[in-house]
């Protein structure tokens, strides 16, 4: 269904008269990449992706991979903005986690389920965004690799292609923030007003004028993908294990992805939202 607007008036009307709706349907959905287009516009400032260096996988069996999967106080092209804390509760519940390829749950699309996966504090810069102040939460997935469990993505990591990754979670808890100061949306602009100076990318959720805050969400899985819908989700470093001690055979810059910025084109779960 596709829905649109003239107007960010019109825009926001949908929204406040819809939110219970629109809440009940992202909860009922699994949240994950977008897998062509974005529906928000949000602009990776780096520019060009950073790569990384390559290392001979000749005889290599096993790698240990350190990916981020997620990281919070960034707007995404969903127009979420997950907040600090969000993945506490879903984490000290989760057993079995997968990291997984373009987030499809199928035997050969797994690339390991052998992993850690904890929230780890980073200043912006340490993940290759040195435009972007402060720090954020980054959901981590520290992998051990088996070339014989998904051989075409082991072969990715080794040779430095894998540089987003996403997030297959479900929503718990979403706040609407409208930037209005009708008195219509006098609960939604206190939202804003709260959330948006932990907007790292605050600009971009100024252009569009509203956004979701997620305050907690749990974890399903996380993925490889060639764009996340949050592009602040790089690879930090893969490693060849032997034996006991592991070697740093790769440990580079961030693989930031590239997003190119796009019209106003709002993307809504079951619903595509477009503002002319």
């Amino acid at each position: 269904m596709k829905l649109s607007f003239n107007t960010k008036a019109e825009l926001f009307k949908h929204l406040k008269d819809n939110k219970s709706l629109l809440v009940a349907e992202k909860k009922a959905t699994l949240k994950q990449a977008d897998a062509i287009s974005y529906g928000v516009p949000v602009t990776c400032p780096n520019g060009e992706a950073v790569k990384s260096e390559s290392f001979d996988a000749e005889d290599l069996s096993t790698i240990k991979a350190e990916v981020v999967i997620n990281t919070t106080n960034i707007l995404d092209s969903h127009g979420d903005v997950h907040m600090k804390g969000i993945w506490k509760k879903s984490l000290s519940e989760k057993k079995l986690l997968y990291l997984l390829q373009e987030h499809e749950m199928k035997f050969d699309k797994v690339i390991t389920d052998e992993l850690k996966a904890s929230v780890k504090k980073y200043t912006w810069a340490e993940l290759g965004f040195k435009n972007f102040e402060g720090t954020t939460e980054a959901l981590v997935f520290d992998a051990v690799i088996n070339a014989d469990r998904n051989e075409y993505m082991f072969e990715q990591y080794v040779k430095g292609r894998v540089k987003n990754h996403s997030v297959g979670m479900q929503y718990v808890n979403i706040i609407l923030c409208i930037n209005s100061d009708e008195r219509y949306y006098a609960e939604e602009k206190a939202n804003y007003d709260k959330y948006i100076k932990e907007v790292v990318n605050k600009e971009d959720a100024e252009a569009l004028g509203y956004f979701w805050a997620v305050t907690e969400a749990k974890v399903i899985e996380g993925s490889a993908v060639l764009r996340g819908s949050n592009y602040a989700t790089p690879t930090l470093s893969v490693t060849e294990t032997k034996d006991i001690e592991a070697d740093v055979i790769t440990s580079t810059e961030p693989l930031i992805s590239t997003q190119i910025k796009q019209g106003l084109d709002y993307n809504y779960l079951f619903t595509n939202l477009k503002l002319k």
